[in-house]
Parts: C-alpha cells; structure tokens; sequence
C-alpha cells in the first residue's frame, strides 16, 4: 500500500496532463481521506487507508468528465464562509462575492435595514450580508423546494438568522431598503458554447431568454413595489445584457442609475436607486 505523498503525485501529474490545476488533488485527497486542512502534509509519509485510493480516483475520473469541484468536495468557500453545495442548485461564483461587496458600500455598520435576495438558491448573498451587517433584517427568496432546503441548512450551519421564502421575486414584501439579486442571465444562445461544468447545475438559475433579461427585467418591476422611496437596486447580469437593462432602468425613472464592472473588468453589476431618496 502507497503512502499519501505517492498517491498525491500521482494525481497532480494526472491533473496536470489533462489542463487542471494541481492543487486540486491536495483537496481531492483530503475528502476522500476525511482529512481536515493541514493533516495531510502531516500524513504525508503514512500509508494510504484501504479503500482511499479508490474514492479518491473515481472522484478525479469524474473531474476530468467536467464534474464541478465544488460538488466534489460537497462544498465551497464564499466571502469567507464555507457554504455546502448540492447539484442542481447553482454554485456561488467570485463574480458575486463583489455583488456583495457593492451592497455593504451602500450601507454603513449598526444599520437595522430591511435587506432581500431574490433568488437566493445556496443563500451565498443573504449569508454573507448577514455575517457581515448582523442588524440588517435580511430576507430571501427561492423558487426551488431543494436550493432553499440547502440554503437553511447553510443558514444553520452557519449560525446566520435569515427569514428564507418560498416564494418568487419579491415574495410581497415591501418597504425594502435594499433589494439584491443574481438572477438567471445567461442567454439561450450561450448553452452551445457553455463548459461541461454548467450541465450539473440548475438550468432554470443560469438562462434567460434570447436575450438573458426574461428573469431580471420582470424584478425590475417588481422592485419599484417592494422597495421603498430612495431604496436600492443591485443586480449581476452579464456583460452583454447589464447596459441594456441599465437604460431601461433609467426609461422607467430610476435615478442614480450605475453600470458597475467586476474584478476581470467586465461590465457586472447594475445599481439604481427608485423614487425619491
């Protein structure tokens, strides 16, 4: 029986060959060996339990046929909070770590304001709003029974209060101070081109439409109801689609009307503010 140290060469080199990234065989190996961070270069030179190896290559099998990692591992790292994923349910990506960071800009710390994801799927925007503004009431909705299963038991893993509701868009609150949301933006036409990683995830949550806005041109609507005077808009769409949303947006009398771009410096994020402040 091989030592971890061989076992662990032996998938970086596979990793390697096939354009993914090493590292990816250090986390790998430490779920299928149960092992938390840290122990397995401490493990390096003992030998592999019975059965571990075996785990560990059909999991970079399935890797190498375009399976997520995150699934893999059953879970991933967002604004710092470590949120368990299942598939079917779309996994939180960096670009909306910044949809968050737009969002605690616009309000400062100890404010008890009335805060919404719409669409909250694993709850990776509501979650990481609350740990970071714990005042703010923070509700979320989600259409899917399964994604809000997954987000409440984040929400409890994580110790986080969120009102989470089955219910679509806005749910029929109102009052808002700050309504958030990654929607579906994805047009239809990009299916043909998307990479493999995308067929394990909710299609209802990543395509909308020819134009990718059948999903965030109805909340546009929805949240001149929910929001209050002078409340907050901010939405990720696609680099595409955000400026034609944002026009709208300022058609339909929004103000302060902004188009925001991400860390790649891509046009990302569109913010907006409805009524009178």
């Amino acid at each position: 029986m091989g030592s971890y140290l061989a076992l662990l060469r032996a998938l970086r080199e596979r990793l390697e060959a096939h354009g993914k990234p090493s590292v990816e065989a250090r986390w790998m190996l430490e779920r299928a060996a149960g092992l938390g961070a840290g122990e397995l270069f401490r493990n390096l030179q003992q030998p592999v339990p019975s059965g571990v190896a075996e785990v560990v290559w059909a999991m970079l099998e399935r890797r190498l046929r375009g399976y997520p990692l995150q699934l893999l591992l059953g879970e991933t790292e967002f604004f710092g909070l470590r949120l368990e994923v299942a598939p079917g349910v779309l996994i939180p990506r960096p670009e909306t770590e910044g949809l968050v960071e737009l969002v605690l800009a616009r309000f400062p710390e100890g404010a008890a304001l009335r805060v919404l994801d719409v669409g909250t799927g694993s709850g990776a925007i509501a979650l990481a709003i609350k740990a970071r503004r714990p005042e703010a009431l923070v509700w979320a909705t989600e259409v899917d029974p399964k994604a809000l299963a997954l987000a409440r038991r984040n929400a409890r893993r994580l110790g986080l209060e969120v009102a989470f509701l089955e219910a679509p868009f806005t749910g029929g609150l109102s009052g808002l101070d700050l309504l958030v949301s990654n929607p579906p933006y994805l047009p239809e036409a990009y299916r043909s081109e998307a990479p493999a990683e995308l067929a394990y995830e909710d299609e209802a949550a990543l395509y909308a439409g020819p134009d990718g806005l059948g999903v965030a041109r109805p909340l546009l609507g929805e949240a001149e109801v929910a929001l209050r005077q002078g409340g907050w808009l901010l939405l990720e769409l696609a680099p595409e689609n955000v400026g034609v949303l944002a026009d709208e947006a300022v058609t339909r009398g929004w103000r302060a009307v902004r188009v925001e771009r991400d860390l790649a410096g891509r046009p990302r994020y569109l913010v907006g503010r409805w009524g009178r402040a």
